[in-house]
């Protein structure tokens, strides 16, 4: 269509066609094509149309029509944030679940779901969880040497070349050997002490005799502190240290042989890593904060859209009705103040454009706080404060019924 044509002058009518409004946001909404002519001639109506003429175009009007839905879906969609935001952050803006429709339209429930992706992303560094896969690689010991190279050790175990990733140390399974494998068998009871006590009380011709035996478990607990810190005090610990790609292990590695043989000997130690990599792609930490990536963060990327107009009630359209009538009016004005006055013969005609101006932009101001006061109640802070009202009112009530007595 030639925008250039001069035509100035509503013609009375008008024919949408998909295309002419600026932004095109509800231009293949069919409901949206069926009232869009019939808010031209609403418009053109209240403007003065036919007893004055409208300067304006069918184009204003479909303007002033969709910028009433984009404001009204605005308006709602603010609290719709303000009630969601917290029950959706942490939620890919990337998923299946939002590439379509978003969340307009949705009923947003209670969820704990950013709490869960910010624990899972803890559980990672507190080791007690998360969504990183631990990794494992095993140091073959040669007897005399003590400290060993990681990277080196990963290759070899692994058959990964580590370069530019670095690696995070999560577990050194380097321990001393359980003390309960150097406990004497309990289930024959030599060497605890207590075949006197089997004897005394006739046990000692069964076998296995300590079967007829109950002992106090803090007995055993006793047994297996003193192995330990006989270890402790009297032989060199099980321990590592980790300084830089570098990692030191005691006791030295001695082969069980000859004069040597009551030295402990590992053969291997195993070890769990993740890759840093593999962490910083799935949340950046900072000293206690996480950060996660590509989710709902705050209001400017929760993914509402606006309304769609044909789902909006009537009460909404009402709203956009006016809303539009207004705009359309303040449009008006400002065309009309192009000349603020016309001559005719013997004088002059003066329009209205200030006055069309002033009126449009109050009665937009009153349309856009009626409705700001009518959503606000809206929000679920507001709800959960009346239906409390109410139930302390409904409480009260039920108190002043009288209570049956019954005799029996």
């Amino acid at each position: 269509m030639d925008y250039s044509e001069n035509r100035p002058i509503w013609p009375g009518s008008s024919s949408f066609a998909p295309g002419e409004t600026p932004w095109g946001f509800f231009d293949y909404d069919p409901l949206f094509q069926q009232h869009a002519d019939k808010f031209a001639q609403t418009a053109a109506r209240h403007l003065g149309y036919p007893i004055m003429d409208v300067e304006m175009q069918s184009l204003n009007f479909y303007t002033a029509f969709e910028a009433s839905i984009i404001e009204y879906s605005n308006q709602v969609n603010q609290v719709n944030i303000v009630n969601n935001l917290i029950n959706t952050l942490g939620v890919q803006t990337a998923s299946a679940f939002l590439s379509g429709s978003s969340l307009t339209g949705a009923l947003v429930g209670n969820s704990f779901g950013y709490i869960t992706k910010l624990s899972k992303v803890y559980g990672t560094e507190a080791n007690s969880g998360g969504n990183i896969d631990w990794k494992q690689f095993k140091i073959d010991v040669i007897p005399g040497k003590q400290t060993y190279n990681i990277k080196d050790a990963i290759s070899s175990s692994l058959g990964i070349i580590v370069e530019t990733s670095s690696v995070e140390i999560k577990r050194v399974l380097h321990n001393a050997p359980p003390a309960i494998v150097r406990y004497f068998d309990p289930f024959v009871g030599t060497g605890l002490g207590s075949q006197q006590l089997l004897d005394a009380f006739d046990f000692g011709g069964f076998s296995p005799s300590v079967s007829f035996m109950m002992m106090p478990i803090n007995a055993d607990l006793f047994r297996l502190q003193a192995i330990e810190f006989n270890d402790q005090v009297r032989k060199s610990s099980y321990s590592f240290e980790i300084h830089g790609d570098e990692i030191t292990l005691w006791p030295v590695p001695v082969a069980p042989s000859g004069s040597s043989s009551a030295t402990p000997y590992f053969k291997n130690v195993y070890i769990d890593f993740i890759f840093d990599d593999d962490k910083n792609n799935e949340a950046l930490l900072f000293g206690n904060t996480a950060l996660i990536n590509n989710v709902i963060t705050d209001a400017s990327n929760i993914p509402y859209t606006y309304q769609n107009y044909s789902n909006i009630n009537d009460m909404g359209r009402a709203w956009i009705i006016k809303y539009g009538i207004a705009s359309a009016k303040e449009m008006l004005g400002y065309i009309r103040n192009k000349y603020s006055s016309v001559p005719i013969p013997n004088g002059e005609v003066t329009l209205n454009g200030s006055d069309l101006v002033s009126q449009g932009q109050t009665e937009k101001e009153s349309l856009i706080t009626q409705l700001r006061e009518f959503l606000d109640k809206l929000t679920k802070e507001q709800m959960m404060t009346r239906q409390n009202a109410e139930a302390t009112q409904m409480h009260e009530m039920l108190s002043k019924v009288p209570l049956l007595i019954y005799i029996g």
